[in-house]
């Protein structure tokens, strides 16, 4: 059974989601960075390759089970642009650190010409249990919804503000958390991975659940 796992992300914003949609299973989410650990890199074109990577560094350097998520938002009119490029596209074009925010002004600027805002958010989830572990757990999810060209709401990060969801009339940074994690791309991804979990008899199974 797994108790502590170590997070492959420095990113605060995924670290308190996932926590969360972890706590019910006991399981301690410890960031790599209270750990000593350093980013991985990411060179590769797909969210798995590079979720697999990040989280096999970060179990090769702290001897526990990893997880990781890679993940970003898929705008159609832009090609699935940024893609895996989504925490980085501003510094892709100018070079440097950029902000979430400077993502978005990107993102609202190359969409502009566009009538079609239709866009999805993508997650992959990768445990391994070592580093060298032959069966990582993957899962994922897809959140589907529109690029709005003004920024709402306050809460979420990355491209919250701007990925309206029509069946609430709200964009991700306006729903609460507890909603958000119901119905997110990684909050799908989790309920899919703790599935997986509690099949390979890594975690309890959910109330109800067979596994």
């Amino acid at each position: 059974m797994l108790t502590r796992v170590v997070l492959a992300s420095g990113n605060a914003g995924k670290l308190r989601e996932l926590r969360a949609l972890l706590e019910p299973t006991g399981v301690e989410l410890v960031a790599q960075a209270a750990l000593g650990v350093s980013d991985a890199e990411e060179p590769h074109p797909s969210f798995v390759e590079n979720a697999l990577a990040k989280a096999r560094h970060a179990s090769a350097a702290t001897g526990l089970p990893a997880l990781a998520d890679d993940s970003g938002i898929c705008v159609t009119a832009l090609g699935g642009a940024p893609g895996v490029r989504s925490a980085r596209w501003a510094a892709d074009r100018h070079g440097g650190i950029r902000s979430d925010a400077d993502n978005n002004a990107r993102l609202v600027r190359e969409l502009a010409p566009h009538a079609d805002r239709s866009a999805c958010y993508y997650c992959v989830l990768v445990l391994v249990r070592a580093p060298d572990d032959p069966q990582p757990l993957i899962a994922d999810g897809r959140w589907f919804g529109e690029v709005i060209s003004q920024p709402r709401g306050s809460g979420g990060f990355g491209y919250d503000p701007h990925f309206l969801l029509p069946e609430h009339g709200l964009t991700a940074a306006e729903l609460d958390p507890a909603q958000k994690n119901r119905t997110s791309h990684r909050g799908l991804a989790m309920r899919a991975l703790l599935e997986r979990l509690a099949e390979a008899r890594l975690v309890a199974p959910p109330p109800g659940g067979s596994a």
